[in-house]
């Protein structure tokens, strides 16, 4: 039996979980709480409150190791803990993907990047996952992947609610690009790597069309046949320091290796079928 331990078992991974349940994948994973956990049953999956609960058992059955927990300024959290449980199994595991994020490449002012780019984080996040790729890498034997994700949104996570409340703003700061990803083509991606592996690879995982957030924000108005949200200057607009941060780093993410090599065609190639796609799935998204 195919056994898939999810680390840190989020957004991504549950969708993930999704695609895989259903073919008869059993899959441990690990969330901090108790009431996560009884959901997590109720989609098919095996939870483990963790830290807390032994994971040995789990990792000993596991062909599959998918990684999702962030890191932090000590270095890796599922390290941390198993570091020397996952190193001893680590020959034993047909395939391991640990999920990154853009902005390892920091700044590039809108100019494009790809998965040979250097490492050149601008924010502490991003350096904290740099170090954490490189600690996964260092691992002897385990036939890792690394999947650098773009901005992730998909059912619960687009910009309807906030326009339909008047709460949308148009942030505007000029130049500014981000890349996206719905988080149905992250599972479609993962699924694709695991039928495919290629332990060292290193995937982008984003969309076709790098966009200016306001544009996002703009078109989502215009699905539900709203007025534009107001616009505001970066320089002058309110927003949270952790907010702000997302504006430190422009570029637009390159997605070539995912279709080459893995013969993947995003199900949304651009943030405006993920939009509608949304809109359509979700009786609360959709307009009056």
């Amino acid at each position: 039996m195919t056994t898939l331990l999810s680390l840190g078992h989020g957004y991504s991974a549950r969708a993930l979980a999704r695609r895989l349940v259903p073919q008869g994948w059993r899959i441990h994973a690990t969330t901090r709480s108790a009431e996560k956990a009884e959901a997590l049953k109720a989609e098919g999956v095996i939870p483990h409150v963790f830290p807390g609960e032994d994971l040995s058992a789990a990792l000993g059955e596991a062909t599959h190791l998918l990684v999702s927990a962030g890191p932090d300024e000590a270095g890796d959290p599922m390290l941390r803990e198993l570091g020397d449980t996952i190193a001893a199994r680590a020959g034993a595991l047909d395939w391991a993907g640990y999920l990154s994020t853009t902005g390892v490449y920091g700044d590039h002012a809108g100019g494009w990047v790809d998965e040979a780019t250097p490492l050149t984080p601008s924010t502490r996040r991003g350096k904290w996952r740099v170090a954490a790729e490189a600690e996964w890498q260092a691992i002897p034997g385990l036939r890792l992947h690394i999947f650098r994700l773009a901005g992730i949104y998909g059912p619960g996570r687009g910009p309807f609610s906030k326009v339909r409340s008047g709460k949308a703003r148009r942030i505007v700061k000029p130049g500014q690009v981000f890349s996206r990803i719905h988080v149905e083509d992250i599972a479609q991606v993962l699924e694709a790597s695991i039928r495919r592996p290629n332990p060292g690879a290193v995937y982008n995982l984003c969309d076709d069309d790098p966009a200016p957030p306001q544009d996002v924000i703009a078109h989502a108005a215009e699905l539900l046949g709203l007025p534009l949200p107001p616009e505001e200057d970066f320089a002058e607009a309110e927003m949270t320091p952790m907010a702000r941060s997302f504006y430190a780093e422009s570029k637009r993410v390159r997605n070539d290796r995912i279709k080459d090599e893995l013969g993947v065609r995003l199900f949304h190639p651009t943030y405006r079928e993920g939009l509608a796609a949304l809109l359509d799935a979700s009786e609360e998204d959709a307009p009056d």
